[in-house]
């Protein structure tokens, strides 16, 4: 996969608004910057790679599930990197010999357990209801030619479920990953770039705010469980990768009044408390509003972090399909390193959350097959975010803000 270009914009103090263009292999910095301008733009913007590169596409991908998430993003993700994938499965056969003539799948099988004994399947990609997941991951386990296993969040219904599939995936010794794709958004990479590099000093306080209607599939309806672990599970993983694991979580919920089936957590605010005084705030209205045919559309999924030493906000570009966007500013540095000298600076890219950041699920897991590595995304860390949506439903059912040292790992 080429590189990815980044253009870069500095709003300087003596300057207009000027484009850096930035690539992986180095950044452009255009001479009508100060010379000191130009070098902090150097030093800031080379280190923010919103896609990473494709180390490894080798290990051959049979596909379980043929609705949407799988057609349109998985497998169009999977088609842009050049990951080879080699069967298709799913409850209804003609629904996955559809999507194999989409993209060129050579085999599609009667059942998902046929596939999974499919010898030249070494990646096993699921695309399931989750209550149906357990199953096909212990199947996919026990095969002799399966490497690796990616499972859909949320890996399983019940914290005890997926502390069982930690366990047995590493029993068996094989890799099982699960698909927290928020984690490759472009900017919430970028941010992690920044947070990493110091640039926003200590995180103070750090807000995510959705307000957006999902469309829930119809599997959904039998279960008693609703936006927590279906869609505020991207939003506290995110919030897990980027600033590490919270002491505690205080959850408040009401019904949808769009949403027809019964169900408690309908609109869902987050309150997270994190060691060193770090407070965060995940709100998912999937209210939103009433929304009739012609009404003007104001959906968005925005973020900001509030630093000792800058700030950052942005957007994720869903539910409308442009791509993602992060926006920062931060103090100069004692130490001499990367600052914007308090001007804002805004980083752009072309690819979107949907689809291209399957592209780096899939390829952490490719990686971690051909060199023997563990992968970025381990299913042992990924029980840590079941456990704070397990602690976030205990907090709506009592009450009260709930530790994450009540529930043993």
């Amino acid at each position: 996969m080429a590189a990815l270009p980044v253009a870069l914009t500095y709003d300087g103090p003596t300057s207009p608004k000027q484009t850096l263009t930035q690539r992986r292999e180095g950044v452009a910095v255009s001479t009508s910057f100060t010379e000191a301008q130009a070098e902090t733009a150097q030093a800031g913007s080379n280190r923010l790679l919103p896609d990473g590169p494709i180390r490894a596409r080798s290990a051959k991908i049979g596909a379980i599930g043929a609705g949407a998430i799988m057609a349109d993003q998985h497998l169009a993700a999977y088609s842009e990197a050049g990951f080879p994938v080699v069967a298709i499965a799913s409850r209804t056969k003609a629904n996955a010999q559809r999507v194999a003539e989409q993209w060129g799948i050579p085999t599609v099988h009667d059942t998902p357990e046929q596939l999974i004994e499919n010898p030249d399947v070494e990646i096993v990609d699921i695309a399931y209801p989750p209550d149906l997941q357990p199953a096909l991951i212990r199947k996919a386990l026990t095969q002799p030619h399966v490497k690796a296993v990616l499972a859909q969040k949320p890996l399983a219904l019940t914290l005890d479920e997926a502390i069982a599939l930690r366990d047995e995936a590493e029993a068996a010794g094989k890799i099982l990953s699960v698909n927290q794709n928020m984690r490759y958004d472009q900017s919430i990479r970028v941010l992690k770039q920044l947070l990493d590099g110091g640039d926003l000093g200590e995180p103070v306080f750090v807000e995510i705010d959705m307000k957006a209607v999902p469309h829930w599939q119809g599997f959904l309806e039998g279960y008693d469980r609703l936006t927590l672990a279906n869609m505020s599970v991207h939003h506290l993983d995110a919030l897990r990768f980027l600033f590490g694991d919270p002491d505690e979580i205080m959850t408040v919920t009401r019904t949808d009044p769009r949403t027809q089936f019964p169900h408690t957590d309908g609109i869902v605010v987050s309150t997270l408390r994190f060691p060193g005084g770090l407070l965060a705030l995940s709100t998912e209205d999937v209210w939103g509003g009433p929304r009739e045919d012609g009404f003007d559309d104001d959906f968005s999924i925005t973020w900001r972090v509030e630093g000792t030493r800058g700030v950052a906000k942005g957007t994720i570009g869903w539910p409308n399909g442009t791509p993602s966007t992060i926006t920062y500013a931060s103090a100069t540095r004692d130490d001499g390193g990367p600052s914007t000298d308090g001007k804002w600076v805004t980083p752009t890219w072309d690819t979107h959350w949907f689809p291209h950041a399957f592209i780096g699920v899939m390829e952490q897991l490719q990686y971690a097959v051909e060199t023997g590595s563990e992968p970025a995304l381990t299913v042992a860390d990924n029980v840590k975010t079941v456990a704070l949506i397990e602690a976030g439903y205990r907090s709506i059912d009592e009450r009260r803000p709930v530790r994450l040292d009540e529930f043993p790992l």
